[in-house]
């Protein structure tokens, strides 16, 4: 008995790890994550405690690689545990909006009709507004806090990743594999699941990953608004906030978690780039 199935796609995730562009962004990102997971063992200091006899101390004081904030904080210790807040909110943030997203993109590509057409006219609203300015009124609705923001940052991002996942759907359906399933009774819940859902949603992970440089430099406006997370936690959103007003006394201060939130956005949006082009069905075997 012959039984029905998608064709086999080959496995290209490989591919992401052996271009090395791939290859540094991921080892960059996994440095990152265990330097915040360990953060109380490989720092020097406390990340609140404040010394007043080394306020806005240069880099290179002993004890102070990265110098000192205003209150006599280690700003490395501070660098290293707000990598923590700020991973975690990118991740929050994209998680939501997946949640949303999805089930809404394939509610609305499968089902098709008044559904599709509700679905797609509240994203469509949604999307005609900044996202910033959007995220900025969710959160002030909600209370200022990091979940919140994220919360609200994951609703901002979830239009566009019911878009991506309906057109994916709809782009499915119409494969001959789809069609020859409804022919042999394929219907409803085992339809979506066992075809539509595992061939579109390849794409929408693939942009999860750029989803994540967007969040966090989401996240770090929020908080250098003083929407996101409140002192004296740090985050590196937080931490641009505090070192602004001393830009010219000790601008290390506002450079260093600038350039760690930049260079974690562009690793992110490396390896989804690198991603999506092992992943592409038109690339050359």
């Amino acid at each position: 008995m012959t039984t029905l199935s998608p064709p086999r796609r080959e496995n290209r995730l490989w591919l992401v790890v052996r271009d090395w562009r791939g290859l540094a962004s991921a080892g960059y990102l996994v440095v990152l994550v265990a330097l915040a997971l360990l953060a109380p063992v490989v720092t020097a200091h406390e990340p609140n405690a404040q010394n007043f006899d080394a306020i806005l101390a240069p880099a290179g004081t002993p004890g102070y690689l990265l110098g000192s904030d205003d209150l006599g904080r280690d700003v490395l210790s501070r660098l290293i545990h707000g990598a923590q807040a700020s991973l975690l909110a990118s991740f929050l943030a994209v998680g939501v909006a997946l949640l949303i997203g999805i089930p809404l993109g394939l509610a609305a590509g499968y089902l098709g009709g008044i559904v599709d057409s509700a679905v797609m006219r509240v994203v469509d609203t949604l999307l005609s507004f900044p996202a910033i300015i959007l995220a900025i009124a969710i959160t002030a609705a909600l209370q200022p806090s990091l979940v919140n923001s994220m919360i609200s940052v994951g609703i901002v991002f979830a239009p566009s990743v019911a878009r991506l996942m309906r057109a994916q759907v709809l782009a499915v359906k119409e494969e001959t594999y789809v069609e020859a399933a409804r022919s042999f009774g394929s219907r409803g819940r085992h339809l979506v699941l066992r075809h539509l859902v595992p061939n579109a949603i390849q794409p929408v992970l693939v942009q999860s990953s750029l989803l994540l440089a967007h969040a966090l430099i989401a996240e770090a406006s929020l908080s250098f608004l003083g929407l996101g997370v409140q002192p004296p936690d740090p985050s590196w959103g937080s931490m641009l906030a505090r070192a602004y007003t001393f830009l010219y006394q000790a601008p290390l201060q506002m450079l260093v978690p600038g350039i760690a939130i930049a260079a974690t956005a562009l690793a992110f949006n490396v390896l989804g780039d690198v991603a999506q082009q092992a992943l592409d069905p038109r690339r050359n075997r």
